[in-house]
């Protein structure tokens, strides 16, 4: 015989009704809890929420073509488009109420006073706009007119909702439609008797409906818009940061290449030098023996972090690296692809450091490039100044001609970034932007030490 133990699970000591809290919810349970502590939310701790309603933007649009005192006045048109509703309902209440001038007027000021309410607490007037609509129908209502919503309050109510729709979100809307669908029945129920006319509720119910659902579906897409358009920053943003990345690899590669030649030349210099010297002293060997190895020992270690830089496919380029030397080259060959090009050099031409060197070339070839893509067809001009403290970069090029057949190709901007990573690796500066002409203007200037003689011949 197996003998089979069962643990039943007793209340604490206390009240029971504190066990029933960890009692298992139904999901439809929860969901009413959820739908009941949002209305909650929305319609009653939020009643009083102070939300004055901003100027409108006018900054895009039609509006930032217009002067400044008159963007001043176009950016008060919500305020002015609210306040004319508001007096729209109030004409309709007071012009279908016979009870009396005083009344009428009465009846009006409820109809008019829940719209500009909405102006600064929305959730408040659409509550506002309830108590308007009980009070109007117990001082202007007639057996012949529709009930409860009397033309005032018809018009105020719908009002009411679309304007909160508008400033609040759905959630807020839908429950406000629900509880004047409520409301109204409440109505039919308690003061059905009576009446003539039947209640206006459904009607009410059905054109405020229309109006929400066409404030739901601009919230959707003004939400959807907000999204695109913060997509497109965020990838705006990753497409620079890319850009700026492979760029920094480039300059890597191309460091690595010309760091790693003068290395070599170091250690081959100072393994040869000792042979050079007839009977060479033992200090001085065991010196350039010391320059050969630290020299080997950079030349390992830089290849071993600047190495990482290279692409699996990338090939170390057989030619050496471009310098100014070599600019008359490139300039043929955009001659070659249509640019009418001209060269001038001012100061006395010198050998400047190769990474200065090279970023200069790659400097007027981005910034030649960038004249064919968005200017074809127009002229260009490229000016290089060696002055005692750096070198001087000047590309400029005229308007596109207006008869030009060929079309402008667009960029991203992607060549001013590389230009500009290359100045600041050289602690240069650059300046980039469209001439009074028309053209666009590129201008760099790359510090360069003074040679040991010149400082020497400075100091003397």
């Amino acid at each position: 015989m197996t003998e089979t133990t069962q643990t039943y699970m007793t209340p604490p000591h206390g009240d029971s009704a504190e066990f029933d809290a960890y009692q298992p919810r139904s999901p439809e349970f929860r969901a009413a809890v959820d739908a009941l502590r949002g209305l909650r939310h929305d319609l009653i701790s939020d009643a009083f929420a102070y939300r004055p309603l901003p100027p409108m933007r006018v900054d895009r649009g039609l509006s930032r073509r217009l002067p400044g005192r008159a963007r001043e006045y176009v950016a008060w048109t919500p305020h002015v488009l609210i306040t004319a509703a508001g007096v729209l309902a109030m004409l309709i209440g007071s012009a279908n109420s016979d009870a009396g001038e005083v009344t009428s007027l009465f009846v009006g000021v409820l109809a008019l006073a829940p719209v500009l309410l909405t102006m600064v607490r929305p959730v408040l007037a659409f509550w506002v706009s309830m108590g308007a609509t009980a009070a109007t129908y117990a001082v202007a209502f007639t057996p012949w007119d529709e009930w409860p919503w009397l033309d005032g309050s018809f018009a105020c109510h719908l009002m009411v909702l679309t304007l909160v729709a508008i400033r609040t979100r759905p959630r807020t809307a839908a429950w406000m439609w629900l509880l004047t669908g409520v409301y109204g029945l409440v109505w039919e129920g308690v003061f059905s008797g009576g009446h003539y006319n039947s209640s206006d509720t459904v009607q009410l119910l059905f054109v405020s409906a229309l109006s929400l659902l066409a404030v739901s579906v601009w919230h959707i897409r003004r939400d959807a818009q907000e999204t695109v358009t913060a997509q497109e920053t965020v990838t705006a943003h990753e497409r620079s940061r890319r850009t700026l990345l492979e760029e920094r690899t480039t300059i890597a590669r191309e460091l690595h290449d010309v760091v790693a030649h003068h290395m070599s030349v170091v250690a081959i210099q100072a393994e040869a030098a000792p042979y050079r010297v007839e009977n060479p002293p033992p200090e001085l060997e065991k010196a350039f023996a010391t320059i050969r190895e630290n020299a080997v020992a950079a030349l390992t270690e830089l290849r071993r972090v600047l190495g990482v830089v290279r692409a699996e496919d990338y090939e170390a380029p057989d030619a050496p690296q471009p310098t100014l030397a070599d600019l008359d080259g490139l300039l043929g060959n955009v001659r070659g692809a249509g640019l009418s090009v001209d060269k001038a050099v001012t100061g006395a031409v010198r050998e400047l450091p190769q990474g200065v060197e090279l970023s200069a070339y790659r400097i007027v070839q981005e910034a030649l490039s960038n004249t064919l893509r968005h200017a074809p067809g127009a002229s260009a001009r490229v000016e290089i100044g060696y002055v005692l403290g750096g070198l001087g970069l000047r590309i400029v090029n005229g308007p596109r001609p207006e008869l030009s057949l060929l079309k402008p190709s667009p960029g991203a901007g992607h060549g001013i970034t590389g230009m500009r990573e290359r100045v600041s690796m050289l602690n240069g500066e650059m300046t980039a932007g469209p001439t009074d002409e028309g053209g666009y203007e590129v201008a760099v200037f790359l510090p360069v030490p003074l040679p040991v003689s010149l400082r020497d011949e400075g100091g003397a």
